[in-house]
């Protein structure tokens, strides 16, 4: 395996992802933000962070099938909240749950969250985009 995802001693072990990853592969695979469309450009729970938080890691495992990767290989995903909040925390990782009960996958990539003014369209609530690395 390319990715080995490790938590440090002396940095906190967060649940939902791990502090490091190492890579150790040659092919290097960039994933666009994904938004919460669905393959005809709906957007998938409007209002709802959680159902478009869930569909933005849909599309990004999508987007990481077609260049042969998966979860497994994710060096780094960043997450972009319109208007974050920290009241909004348990929307969100009730969208991730649902997304990797779906895939049957743990993303637990080192991950940076951003709360940002807005994304693309004010009916998009979140954004999600990786970094894979393949053997």
């Amino acid at each position: 395996m390319a990715i080995t995802l490790v938590n440090p001693g002396g940095l906190p072990e967060i649940d939902v992802y791990r502090q490091v990853s190492i890579a150790s592969g040659a092919k290097l695979v960039f994933v666009a933000g994904q938004v919460a469309w669905d393959a005809d450009g709906v957007t998938v729970g409007e209002g709802d962070l959680a159902a478009q938080t869930e569909q933005c890691y849909l599309n990004v495992a999508t987007a990481l099938a077609a260049a042969g990767a998966s979860f497994a290989d994710v060096a780094k995903l960043n997450v972009h909240v319109a208007d974050w909040t920290p009241d909004k925390m348990p929307l969100l990782l009730a969208g991730i749950e649902r997304a990797a009960a779906k895939l049957g996958v743990t993303p637990a990539a080192p991950a940076t969250l951003l709360g940002v003014a807005a994304l693309d369209v004010p009916e998009h609530l979140v954004e999600v985009e990786a970094t894979a690395v393949l053997g």
